[in-house]
């Protein structure tokens, strides 16, 4: 099965989760990954702005700021993503693809992040992902240093078997569900 075909159907799924379900699962996946290790050690972070039923991340921006960590939203300029800083949610704006961008000006390169949350639609136990298909995060993956874990946050619905994976594909260090932590290739 191809990516457009696979990643037509697991968005339709995740459509299909009621408010409820949608916000418990969120806050059990958040608080998964706040127990973590990981992000317990983590100084920075940067989160993404849930779009499409994606997994909320409020919980984990409110829980990092109580926990003076410095906090991150993705920036979409051209084919690429930069990193800025964000104190409060009210810094953050409709962007590109309608998706809330910090208007920020202090950026961070990828490097200077101890966590990276990552979105996505479908995912599988290697730690790969399957986006909407333009890249962004594929082509940040590629610099990330050993230093920065990445974390994909999706729904149990969206774990598939084995994705497709093509030449540019990144993996991600772990993954966490509603009920899992899932470490990839680490």
């Amino acid at each position: 099965m191809g990516k457009v075909i696979i990643r037509k159907q697991f968005l339709d799924c995740r459509k299909q989760l009621d408010s409820s379900a949608h916000s418990r699962a969120s806050q059990q996946i958040q608080q998964q990954l706040i127990a973590s290790e990981c992000f317990v050690r983590a100084k920075s972070l940067a989160l993404y702005s849930p779009i499409n039923n994606e997994v909320a991340t409020e919980q984990i921006f409110a829980v990092a700021k109580t926990l003076d960590k410095r906090v991150y939203y993705p920036r979409v300029t051209g084919d690429e993503l930069g990193f800025f800083e964000v104190c409060t949610l009210d810094e953050l704006v409709r962007g590109a693809f309608g998706v809330a961008e910090p208007v920020s000006a202090e950026q961070i390169s990828i490097a200077g992040l101890d966590l990276l949350m990552v979105p996505g639609v479908a995912f599988d136990l290697r730690g790969y992902r399957l986006g909407y298909g333009r890249g962004f995060y594929d082509r940040l993956l590629v610099d990330k240093p050993a230093g920065t874990i990445s974390v994909g946050l999706c729904f149990n619905l969206q774990l598939h078997d084995s994705l497709p994976i093509e030449t540019h594909d990144q993996a991600l260090d772990y993954i966490v569900t509603e009920t899992k932590f899932i470490p990839c290739h680490i």
